[in-house]
Order: C-alpha cells, then sequence, then structure tokens
C-alpha cells in the first residue's frame, strides 16, 4: 500500500472511531440499577433490607457472591459463549433466524447475557426495531463494562416474580441465605425460574420446579459440567421453598444509616446478629411487664470498649408499637440524664486534685447562690465521703464538686465528648447540670462511660465498619473477566469484623487513667442503694461498675454499665414524657442492664481495671480524708494522685485553752500563768455544726472567749466563716399582706462563736446566739440583711420583698 493509501486508511478509521464516541455520547447508556438498600451485621449477613424507590426488592449481587456454580449454570444455560462474543453472537442469530423462517427447532430469539442486560435496563416492547437497539446497547454495554460486571448487572435484574428481582433477593426471600451461601442445587434452581417467572414460582409450583431442575442438573452432568457425586446430592435435594419475610433486625439503625447514606445500596454496620437478636427480645420482653407500670418503651446500646464499635442497638421496645411511638429512636432522642453525669464529675475532680475517694464532702442544706439542691430521698447524712457520695448518688456534694470543677470546665469536656445539646446549651447551663439540667442521647452517654472503660480515653462510637462508595454507574473501563475480583461494595468475608471490627485508634483524654480507675473502682462497689431487689445475693450479679440515673419528674430511668469488653446503656421511659411514680434508674432500669450482661457477655474473660502506676497510697484521717494532722488518731489507706491530690492537713479538730471549769477560752494573749488546761474541740464547717445543731445531734462549742481580755478581735482568728443561710441571696420573696408573714433569719458559724448580731438595712434588729432562728417582718422593696458575730466577722446579703 502507497503512503496516501496509509493515510486515508488512518482518516478513516479515526472518523470511525469519532463518529463511534459521538453516538455514544448522543445515546448514553442507561444509569444504573436502583437498589434496595440493605444493611449487613459484621459479618456481612443482611440485618435488614428495604423496597427500592420502585417498590420491588432488588439487591445488589455484590461480585464475590457470584460463586463458580453460579456462573456456570447461568452461562451455559443462557449464553454459553458469552465469554467470547462482544455481545451479539452473529452464529446464534444466523441460527434463530433460520429456525425462525424455516419453522425447523425451536423458536429462539439468540438473545445474549448482555443483549438480556440491555433490555432489562431499557424495558420495550419486543419488536424487530427494538431487537436491534438491544444489539447495538449490547455493544456499547461490552465496550465499557467486562464480562464480570455485565454477569453482575444480569444477575441483579433478572426477574423471580412479583416483585423480587436479582438472584440474592430471591435466595434471602426463599433460601434465607445469600447467593454464596447456596447449594448446587438451590444455585441451578434459581438459575432455570428467570425464563419463565410467571410459571415457575417457588413456593407455589415447587414440584414443576422440581422437576425441571433435576433436568438441568442432569444436562449439567452429561455435559460433564459439575463433579457426578455433586450432581447425584443435588438430584437428591427435596425443595422445600417458601417465601420468607425480609429481614428487619434493628430497624431504628438501619433507617439511621439510609437516611446518611442515600443511594449507596449496600451498607456495612458493626451490629452482630446474635447480640442484636437477644438484645431486641430481652428489652421487649421486659417492658412487656412494665406496661401495667405505666411505662411503655425502653432503647439499649452495646459498644464494644476495644473498637468502640456498637455491637447491639435497639431504639425501641417494639418499632411496630405505633401507640407507645416505637419508630422514634431512643438511642439518639435527647432527654435528661439525671444522676448519671456524676462519675464524669468526680473524674475531673480527681483530676485536679480536689477529692480522693475517702476525702468528706459536706452533705447539708446548702445555697449556692439562690440554687437549693436536695438529695433523691429529701434527706442530708451532715458529711459524706467521695465515694458514698457517689455510689448513693447525692446532690448535694456533687454540686458542690461542681462548684469547685467550674461549670464551664465540665461542659467544655462533655463537648469534647461529643455532647452536642450541652454544647448548644452551654452558655446557659449552671449546677443543675450535674442533676440532669440539660439534654444527652443514650448514644452520647454509653460513649462517655465506654470512656471510662478505656482510661479515659474517649473515641466516637462506630455504627458502620468502614466506608463503602455510592451506588453509581459501574467505571467506565474494562476489566478481568472473572468473579473473583471485588468491587468497592463487596461485603466483608465470613468472620470478619465478628467482634465488632478493626480495632479504631487515637481519641480524645478526657480524663487521666487513674481517675477512671478509681470511679470504676467506687462504682463496681455492690453495697449500695441502687442494687435491684433481689440482687442482693444473686449469683447472677455480673461483675460491672454501673451507675443509674432518674430524671425530674420520673420521666427517665437510665442504668450504664461496663466492664472490661463491653458498655451498656439502659433508657427506660414513655416517648412522650409522661413520668411514672414506679420510674427510678436503679428499679426499672438495671434489672435490664443485668440482663444483657448475663447474657450478652455471660462468657467474657473475668478481667477487671488494675491500678495505673501514677497512683499511690497514703493514710488519711478516717474522719475527713484529709492528711492526718496532729490531732487524727484514726487513720485509714486511700488512693491519691501525687503531685496532684491536695495535701491539705486535717484539722477536724483544735486544741484551745479553757479555764479548769470549761467555762471560757483563752487566747495566747490573756491566758492565765496556771489554772487553765487544753482540751480539743470538734471543728466542723460551719453549715455542718448548723445542720447538727439544727438536727438535734450532739455537737460541742468552744466556750466563749475570756470576756476580762483586752486585746480586741478582729477577723484574725482561725475560726471559719460566717455565711448567712437563710434568706436567700438575691432572691425574691412576695409576702402577703393580710397574713401578716415573717422571714427567716439564719446562719452558719464556726464552734467558737457564741452570738451573733442581726441588722436589716444597717439598723440593729436583735442579738441571738449563733444556732437561734430568728423571725422578723421585712419591709418591701430592696432589703439589706447584715449578720456580725461575736468575734468580728460580718456578712451582708441583698434581697427584694414584695408585698401582695
Amino acid at each position: 500500500m502507497s503512503k496516501r493509501q496509509w493515510v486515508r486508511g488512518g482518516i478513516g478509521v479515526a472518523c470511525g472511531l469519532l463518529l463511534v464516541l459521538l453516538l455514544d455520547r448522543l445515546f448514553p447508556l442507561p444509569p444504573a440499577p436502583r437498589y434496595s438498600p440493605i444493611v449487613l451485621a459484621a459479618d456481612g449477613s443482611v440485618l435488614h433490607a428495604f423496597l427500592n424507590p420502585t417498590q420491588k426488592w432488588r439487591m445488589k449481587t455484590e461480585l464475590a457472591e457470584i460463586t463458580p456454580a453460579l456462573q456456570q449454570a447461568i452461562i451455559h444455560k443462557e449464553d454459553r459463549y458469552f465469554r467470547y462474543h462482544f455481545g451479539v453472537n452473529p452464529v446464534a442469530i444466523v441460527q434463530a433466524a433460520g429456525r425462525n423462517l424455516f419453522g425447523k427447532g425451536r423458536t429462539t430469539g439468540a438473545s445474549t447475557i448482555t443483549m438480556q442486560v440491555a433490555r432489562l435496563l431499557e424495558p420495550k416492547e419486543r419488536t424487530f426495531g427494538n431487537k436491534l437497539q438491544e444489539m447495538l446497547r449490547a455493544v456499547q454495554l461490552e465496550a465499557h463494562y467486562s464480562k464480570a460486571e455485565i454477569l453482575q448487572l444480569y444477575l441483579n435484574l433478572v426477574p423471580y416474580g412479583g416483585n423480587i428481582e436479582g438472584v440474592k433477593s430471591a435466595a434471602l426471600f426463599y433460601f434465607q441465605q445469600p447467593p454464596d451461601y447456596l447449594s448446587l442445587a438451590q444455585t441451578v434452581t434459581l438459575a432455570i425460574i428467570p425464563n419463565q417467572p410467571r410459571v415457575l414460582v417457588l413456593g407455589k409450583n415447587n414440584d414443576r420446579i422440581l422437576a425441571e431442575r433435576n433436568r438441568w442438573l442432569r444436562q449439567f452432568q452429561r455435559e460433564r459440567l459439575f463433579p457426578n457425586q455433586d450432581v447425584e446430592d443435588a438430584i437428591n435435594e427435596p425443595l422445600d421453598a417458601q417465601r420468607h419475610a425480609a429481614p428487619t433486625l434493628a430497624p431504628h439503625l438501619a433507617r439511621r444509616l439510609v437516611a446518611q447514606r442515600a443511594g449507596q445500596p449496600i451498607i456495612h454496620s458493626t451490629l452482630r446478629r446474635a447480640p442484636q437478636a437477644k438484645a431486641e427480645d430481652l428489652t421487649q420482653n421486659y417492658v412487656r411487664r412494665l406496661r401495667e407500670l405505666g411505662i411503655s418503651q425502653a432503647a439499649v446500646l452495646v459498644v464494644n470498649n476495644r473498637t468502640r464499635a456498637v455491637e447491639a442497638y435497639v431504639g425501641s421496645a417494639d418499632f411496630q408499637d405505633a401507640a407507645g411511638s416505637g419508630q422514634v429512636d431512643g438511642v439518639r432522642a435527647v432527654r435528661s440524664p439525671g444522676s448519671t453525669l456524676k462519675p464524669f464529675l468526680y473524674a475531673l475532680a480527681v483530676d485536679k486534685g480536689i477529692v480522693t475517694p475517702k476525702q468528706k464532702l459536706p452533705d447539708v442544706p446548702t445555697n449556692f447562690s439562690g440554687f437549693r439542691p436536695e438529695n433523691f430521698d429529701k434527706s442530708c447524712a451532715g458529711e459524706v465521703t467521695v465515694e458514698r457520695a457517689l455510689t448513693y448518688s447525692l446532690n448535694i456534694p456533687a454540686v458542690r464538686v461542681l462548684a469547685d470543677v467550674g461549670v464551664p470546665v465540665f461542659t467544655d469536656k462533655l463537648r469534647a465528648a461529643g455532647f452536642k445539646s450541652v454544647a448548644k446549651a452551654a452558655p446557659r447551663l449552671g449546677l443543675s447540670t450535674i442533676l440532669g439540667g440539660c439534654g444527652a442521647t443514650l448514644e452520647e452517654l454509653t460513649g462517655l462511660y465506654a470512656a471510662l472503660a478505656d482510661g479515659g480515653r474517649w473515641r466516637a462510637v462506630r455504627l458502620t465498619s468502614r466506608v463503602t462508595s455510592r451506588a453509581a454507574p459501574l467505571p467506565r473501563r474494562k476489566e478481568p473477566a472473572t468473579s473473583e475480583r471485588k468491587s468497592s461494595g463487596s461485603p466483608l468475608s465470613r468472620g470478619e469484623g465478628g467482634r465488632g471490627g478493626e480495632v479504631s485508634s487515637g481519641g480524645e483524654a478526657l480524663v487521666s487513667p487513674a481517675a477512671a480507675f478509681l470511679i470504676t473502682d467506687i462504682l463496681a462497689q455492690r453495697t449500695r442503694p441502687d442494687l435491684p431487689m433481689g440482687y442482693q445475693n444473686s449469683r447472677h450479679l455480673p461483675k460491672i461498675a454501673w451507675k443509674t440515673g432518674t430524671s425530674y419528674g420520673r420521666r427517665d430511668a437510665w442504668s450504664i454499665g461496663y466492664n472490661a469488653d463491653y458498655t451498656i446503656g439502659v433508657w427506660v421511659g414513655n416517648f412522650n414524657g409522661q413520668g411514672s411514680p414506679a420510674l427510678t434508674g436503679a428499679d426499672i432500669a438495671s434489672p435490664l442492664l443485668f440482663d444483657l450482661f448475663n447474657t450478652l457477655a455471660y462468657n467474657s474473660p473475668n478481667r477487671w481495671a488494675v491500678p495505673p502506676a501514677t497512683l499511690d497510697f497514703r493514710l488519711v484521717c478516717a474522719e475527713t480524708g484529709l492528711v492526718p494532722g496532729e490531732h487524727c488518731p484514726n487513720q485509714l489507706i486511700d488512693y491519691y494522685l501525687p503531685g496532684t491530690s491536695s495535701a491539705r492537713h486535717c484539722e477536724h479538730q483544735k486544741e484551745a485553752l479553757v479555764s479548769a471549769d470549761g467555762a471560757v477560752a483563752y487566747c495566747r494573749a490573756c491566758v492565765p500563768a496556771t489554772g487553765f488546761r487544753r482540751q480539743l474541740f470538734p471543728n466542723p464547717l460551719p453549715e455542718v455544726l448548723a445542720f447538727r445543731e439544727a438536727q438535734g445531734l450532739p455537737s460541742s462549742r468552744l466556750p466563749p472567749h475570756n470576756p476580762a481580755c483586752q486585746l480586741v478581735r478582729t477577723d484574725g482568728g482561725t475560726g471559719a466563716a460566717l455565711a448567712i443561710t437563710s434568706p436567700l441571696d438575691h432572691a425574691e420573696y412576695v409576702l402577703d399582706r393580710k397574713d401578716k408573714q415573717q422571714m427567716l433569719l439564719s446562719c452558719a458559724a464556726g464552734s467558737e462563736v457564741r452570738q451573733v448580731f442581726w441588722y436589716v438595712n444597717d439598723r440593729f434588729l436583735r442579738a441571738a446566739a449563733a444556732t437561734e432562728r430568728v423571725f422578723f417582718r421585712p419591709p418591701s422593696g430592696t432589703v439589706k440583711i447584715s449578720c456580725a458575730d461575736d468575734h468580728g466577722r460580718n456578712v451582708d446579703i441583698q434581697l427584694q420583698v414584695a408585698e401582695l
């Protein structure tokens, strides 16, 4: 050939390619099929399936699920030259035309698998013109997709009667197994139905399908497609196929994930099928017994501490319960957390050196700038250790600790732990936050407790095992014609992620490992009031650390616990916010928590937390939990953080110089040469002393100072500060003019104070004993109340008084 001919030939080829590309752009391939979204468990089994937008069950079959047996049966039956043609089989077309024209043999259409894919993607009436379009589409498909991808498309679109399409949908609905778990007999059954989906209906025409299946198996045997023994076993296998319901485990999580990943056909969750099914059954059966108490719902979350993978997710007791708003997701519902945040607060206080487990805190009625919290049982103990305040869930000590830690510090840590409602409301939150005066979800709280179980390190809980790509047209390139190539949406291999998937790393240290251990050690104690009835001597009490909580009005009951392996959160209540007198965390939520641990983690290793190297022991005074002073004969061992925990020495007793008869006390300036003795006097906080005296408990005050002493003392003494306990500072009072109501004046003073002096608007009212309750009629408007003690200390408050 001449050079000119080569050029003309090249131009012709180029023009031909341009024409093909232009036609490809003018007539693009149809969009990818719209699949039924499915949510998989960690082992790859289907937890929940949804209809696709056209109300069909069309679940995506991944390349890894197309077994060699399925490939061979489909290709040999439908298009044995599938691997070799370019979408159209010319020989088959000529043979089919001859049969159809001369009426010899079976009338056929000579459709290849690729042509059938073209027809299934764009269903049209069967005419000669449409057949030509199918051929052109088939060639176009072959140019864009690999043979494996074309076979995958075919198996995702073939009809199985009714609204079931695709081999995966048929396998799950009729055999309750994915395609790669089917036997040879089941595989061949699914291979023969697409040609006659209206005649060969599984569950209705099983006898006819059985005969047709065995006929094809004999043919495959003659053609040596499968080993003889495999075929004989398949022929002898009975066909007992019935249509089953679609899998519906974890409905709340499934809807959540599908909404987050719109258009993604396969979503890999971290849930484990067995724990999920057990958690759903336990929750439903437990709530059924609570209905007579006016309690209709519960939610449960099970988290693997090592991976932070959610292994069970129960949004409500019954998703189908319309009367109880069962479709509400209780795992994400924002509710009052009650006392469930207290362990985290005490952990922060440990890290700041404010408290240690044996340290005692005041548990007396206290006014925190107008906020006067009460304990759940309306009583006070005077002083309690930190560990008792936590295990007994006392409110007043917790509020005091929050005041010391600081509300902004506390809410900043909660924000770092993913508490969204707290983050939004942080500027408005106050000391009531620790008593449930904020919003939190079960997911947030369970994640927080998982951090305590993991040495104080917080990581967000995981709902999916890995990120998968969106459903889209297959890649515009050729791939090797093999079913072993995995697509981006292939399921996890069987057994992968069986314990929650891969281990996530990183995280944020919310509290130190030492603080996390101390709180865990306290929460693991079993001598406590929130142990449910009947579990005191039970052999079925799991080895866990747990905390309960009850919101105001008994609207929410919480119980969250953890061991070395799992953290389980339980919420019980009503989605409409209605309370119940029986609704408490200890009595209602904890029994379900214990049942869940005994069922889901029964065989987990009995490992427990060990003290980190940063912790040490020290002797403390048994009376206060502080470093022993010179008058602390009773001592015990307590944990502490060297260099962090407070080293303040105990002063629960102080030495005084008193007369021989104990009538007066002397200071160093007026002590006589003889006739005096040294005596130890209790030295409690003023508010504790005032509480004891108000309760009629034994108390001892320092005798009055020597009246003959010429030294005028101001506030240079060592006594405690003076505080007005009633009325409240900056409060507003409305009095009834007709009833002639009076206002109570009371104060908290140190044990050395014998007398106080009351003033109203800088005018002297009267003198009174330090513990005396004084009543007076206040004037209207802004009122200034002042109190001074016999040691020269004074304190002022202001309030507003109105009369009606």
